[in-house]
C-alpha cells in the first residue's frame, strides 16, 4: 500500500469497525483470533489459515453496507487495517514459534557477528565506484528497526526503506562517475554487505513471518523484488564460505577464529567489569585454566592474525542498539533520561542550564571513551556527513504510531520515532472488543 496514507487508512478502518452495523464483522474477527490461538504452532497450517481468513474478510468488507460505494483505495485500507490488527494480536503465537526458527536465528546472527569483523566491500566484488560505507549506515539503521514492529507490512517497510536507500545511493554514484545504471549485480552484493553489518536480530524469523503472514495479494511489484533480494541475501549469508568472499580457505578460517577470539574477549572484558573481584580470585580449575586463558589472549593478538583492532565507537554503538531493539526495551531504557522524548515546545528557559551541563558531561565522557579505545573523537552528530547522506539518498523515512512509512524519493526530510506500532491497534481492543 505504498501509494496510500496508511495512517488515515487504518484510522478509517477503526472508525468503521466502531459502528453498530459492524458487530458481525467484529464478532468474526474476535472468534478467529480466539480459535486460532488455541491450536499448537504449525507454520504451514497457520499461514494458510490466516491467508484464507484475510481473503474472506476482505470479501465481506466489499459486500458490507459500511463500505458501499467505497473506492478501491478505501477497501485496500480496510484490508491493511485488518491484517495489522489480527497479526499484532497473534504475534507472540506465530513469530519464531518453532525451536528450529530460534536456532536458525542464532546461527545466522552469530555468523554475521563474526563475518562483519573482517568483511570488506571488495570481498563481495563491489566496485570502488559504488562503495560508500558511511552512507550505507543509513540503510543499516532502517533494517535494524525491523523488530520495533509487529505487523508484517511494517516489518516489510523497514526492508523496503533499506533497499531504497541502497538503490538511490547506487544510482547517484553511477551518475557521478558516468557508469552504466546499476542493476541486480550491483544491488545484491551491497544489500548482503549492509545486512551483515546491520546484523538485525531474528532475521530468519522476520523473513519467515513476512512470507507466511503478509497478504499475498500485496506482496507484489517493487516490494516483492526487494523482499526476494533480502531472502537471497539471507541464503547467501547462511551459506557463506571462503569462496563466496573471494578468500582462500586458510585466510577465511584464520579470520573467523580471530573474530571469535575478539568477540569472546569483549564478552570476557564486559563480564570482568561487572565482577571486578574476579581479578583477585584463584581460577576454579587451577593452573591449567590460567594457562588456557593466557593462550586465548595470545590467539587474539598474535602477529599472524590479521584482525587485531579494538572495536570502534560505531561498532559498540551498533552492538548496543541491536541489543536494545532485540529486547524491545527502547522506552524502558530511556525513561531515566527526562529530555529524551521531550519536544522543543515543551522546554522552558530553566531547562537550558540543566541541558547544557548534561551536554558537557556527555562530551567529556565521550572524549574519554574515544581516547581509551584509541580512536579519534569526532563531533556528534557529524552534521556535514549526515547532510551528505540525506542528500545522496534522497529519501524520507518516517514512522508513526501506525508503523513506518515507505521512503519517498522526492523528499529530503527524515523523522524517526520508536513507539510500538501496536499502540494504535490497542484502540480497537479497548473500544470494540
Amino acid at each position: 500500500m505504498e501509494n496510500t496514507d496508511v495512517f488515515l487508512g487504518l484510522h478509517d478502518f477503526l472508525e468503521r469497525m466502531r459502528q453498530p452495523s459492524a458487530a458481525d464483522l467484529v464478532k468474526a474477527i474476535k472468534s478467529f483470533i480466539v480459535s486460532f490461538s488455541k491450536n499448537a504452532p504449525d507454520p504451514d497450517r497457520d499461514s494458510a489459515a490466516v491467508q484464507e481468513f484475510l481473503a474472506n474478510m476482505e470479501a465481506a468488507f466489499r459486500a458490507h453496507p459500511l463500505w458501499a460505494g467505497c473506492s478501491v483505495e478505501e477497501l485496500e485500507s480496510a484490508g491493511e487495517g485488518l491484517e495489522k490488527y489480527v497479526m499484532t494480536k497473534l504475534f507472540t503465537r506465530v513469530f519464531a514459534s518453532l525451536p528450529d526458527d530460534v536456532k536458525l536465528d542464532d546461527q545466522v546472527s552469530e555468523k554475521m557477528a563474526l563475518i562483519q569483523q573482517f568483511i570488506r566491500p571488495e570481498n563481495l566484488d563491489i566496485k570502488p565506484t559504488f562503495q560508500n560505507e558511511t552512507s550505507w549506515l543509513l540503510a543499516q539503521k532502517e533494517l535494524q528497526k525491523i523488530n520495533m514492529y509487529k505487523a508484517p507490512r511494517d516489518k516489510l517497510v523497514c526492508i523496503v526503506n533499506c533497499c531504497k536507500v541502497i538503490t538511490n545511493l547506487l544510482v547517484n554514484a553511477s551518475i557521478a562517475s558516468n557508469e552504466n545504471p546499476p542493476g541486480a549485480d550491483e544491488f545484491l552484493p551491497v544489500l548482503i554487505y549492509v545486512t551483515i553489518k546491520a546484523n538485525p536480530p531474528q532475521l530468519h524469523s522476520n523473513l519467515e513471518y513476512i512470507q507466511r503472514f503478509r497478504h499475498q495479494s500485496r506482496l507484489i511489484g517493487e516490494t516483492a523484488y526487494f523482499f526476494t533480494n533480502i531472502l537471497s541475501a539471507e541464503s547467501f549469508i547462511s551459506n557463506i564460505d571462503a569462496k563466496a568472499l573471494s578468500l582462500d580457505e586458510t585466510e577465511f578460517e584464520r579470520n573467523m577464529e580471530s573474530a571469535r577470539a575478539l568477540l569472546s574477549g569483549l564478552s570476557t572484558d564486559l563480564q570482568d567489569q561487572k565482577n571486578p573481584s574476579n581479578d583477585i580470585k584463584e581460577p576454579s580449575l587451577g593452573t591449567k585454566s590460567s594457562e588456557a586463558k593466557s593462550d586465548s589472549k595470545k590467539v587474539t593478538f598474535t602477529d599472524e592474525l590479521p584482525i587485531t583492532k579494538v572495536p570502534s565507537l560505531a561498532d559498540l554503538e551498533n552492538k548496543g542498539a541491536t541489543m536494545i531493539l532485540k529486547e524491545d526495551q527502547v522506552n524502558e531504557v530511556f525513561k531515566e533520561y527526562p529530555y529524551f522524548f521531550a519536544l522543543s515546545g515543551e522546554l522552558t528557559v530553566s531547562d537550558v542550564e540543566d541541558l547544557l551541563n548534561n551536554y558537557k558531561q556527555l562530551v567529556f565522557k565521550y572524549v574519554c571513551l574515544s581516547n581509551g579505545l584509541g580512536v579519534t573523537p569526532a563531533p556528534y552528530p557529524p552534521f556535514s556527513s549526515q547532510n551528505n547522506i540525506q542528500h545522496h539518498a534522497e529519501t524520507t523515512i518516517e514512522s508513526s504510531d501506525s508503523g513506518p512509512v515507505v521512503s519517498d524519493d522526492k523528499s529530503q526530510k527524515s523523522t524517526h520515532k520508536t513507539e510500538d506500532s501496536s499502540s494504535t491497534v490497542s484502540v480497537i481492543e479497548e473500544k470494540i472488543f
